[in-house]
């Protein structure tokens, strides 16, 4: 898989779900995630089909966020697995019409035992403070993401915090793909956030 360079989270966005998915192909944003957390099977479907009928056809990648079935039954282009979720190789086995698995790493370790599982991407975070979890991961900071990310030969997106302020201390590290959550859920206006966030990465 190539680097895509923005990674759009969304999480209750302001604006909704649809708009802000549709503010993200419309900018042409390569890679979207729904994560939508502690809600019924059929909430996260529901949501997960419309995301898909506005993605498709687009350059912009469906992503889900733990849940391959429901990736796969959505239409989804992928899913996001995290390290005590279903396992990218079974992920690959079970539903072969995923064409992309990504997996969160939260430490060296994990980053390089990815090695072995051969995802398509693997998240690296929380790189800053973020309240975006309940029970967060420890903060990595940029120095040991840098690291993280250099240590496999996949793309890898930094997460966790990341915003206008400190995108670029963020790819001076070495990171080619980012991801943010707030920086345009939490905007009025999804599309130009988006515009404002590649302005700043290319710098």
């Amino acid at each position: 898989m190539e680097d895509f360079g923005f990674y759009l989270v969304m999480t209750d966005p302001k604006v909704g779900y649809e708009r802000c998915c549709e503010a993200a192909v419309r900018a042409g944003v390569k890679m979207v995630q729904l994560r939508m957390k502690y809600v019924p099977r059929e909430e996260l479907l529901d949501m997960a089909k419309r995301l898909a009928a506005i993605t498709k056809g687009s350059e912009t990648n469906l992503i889900i966020d733990d849940d391959a079935s429901v990736a796969a039954e959505a239409g989804a282009d992928g899913v996001h697995v995290g390290q005590d979720d279903m396992s990218v190789e079974e992920v690959r086995a079970r539903f072969p019409e995923l064409r992309i698995v990504g997996l969160s790493t939260h430490n060296l370790a994990q980053a390089q035992d990815s090695l072995r599982h051969s995802p398509d991407y693997i998240g690296v975070g929380p790189v800053f403070k973020t309240p975006t979890k309940k029970i967060p991961d420890p903060v990595l900071g940029t120095e040991l993401a840098g690291r993280m990310i250099a240590s496999v030969p996949y793309p890898a997106v930094a997460i966790g915090g990341i915003n206008a302020e400190n995108l670029r201390s963020v790819i001076a590290a070495g990171a080619r793909n980012w991801s943010v959550v707030r920086a345009v859920c939490g905007s009025d206006d999804p599309y130009s956030a988006i515009l404002r966030l590649r302005e700043i990465a290319a710098g």
